[in-house]
């Protein structure tokens, strides 16, 4: 009886195992953005000219106004339910500290880290850095919107 279930399961494996793979390879587009400082070549340099940097995606101008409370509490409750595991406000943790940074990020910046931390940690100098204080603990695509993630920089503002 045990030769059996072990057989069996040695069939399944093997099956579940065949059935992995062979498909067509899936290529990612082309970015959608990349400004001038995020193609610089030095970390160092990119750190410096920060003020430049929008980072690459579909983010490429965004509007700051007067805090919109509405929008930044809405942020706070993504911020909580997403972002609470890996960063804390006013200390680094996993990742960094949001307190204090859009006076080292630029807003398009942090909405396509956000969006696209893929193809941040990949091709901006400046997420690849940060990459490497993060002991190589990559930003987790939470998969939300360009609204959800607007409202997470309101709230980020707000800090």
């Amino acid at each position: 009886m045990h030769r059996i279930i072990y057989t069996a399961a040695i069939a399944m494996a093997s099956l579940i195992l065949s059935s992995c793979g062979g498909g067509e390879k899936k290529t990612l587009p082309p970015p959608k953005h990349v400004s001038e400082s995020a193609k610089m070549a030095s970390p160092e340099d990119a750190m410096k000219n920060w003020k430049s940097n929008k980072g690459i995606g579909p983010v490429t101008n965004v509007e700051l106004g007067a805090i919109n409370q509405e929008m930044a509490l809405d942020g706070q409750k993504i911020y909580e339910e997403m972002c609470t595991a890996c960063h804390k406000v006013d200390k680094k943790f996993i990742g960094p500290a949001p307190k204090g940074l859009l006076e080292r990020r630029t807003p398009e910046w942090i909405m396509n880290m956000i969006l696209n931390p893929e193809e941040m940690v990949k091709n901006d100098p400046i997420a690849k850095q940060l990459l490497v204080e993060a002991n190589g603990a990559p930003m987790a695509n939470q998969n939300l919107t360009q609204d959800q993630a607007r409202k997470v920089l309101e709230y980020i503002r707000t800090l």
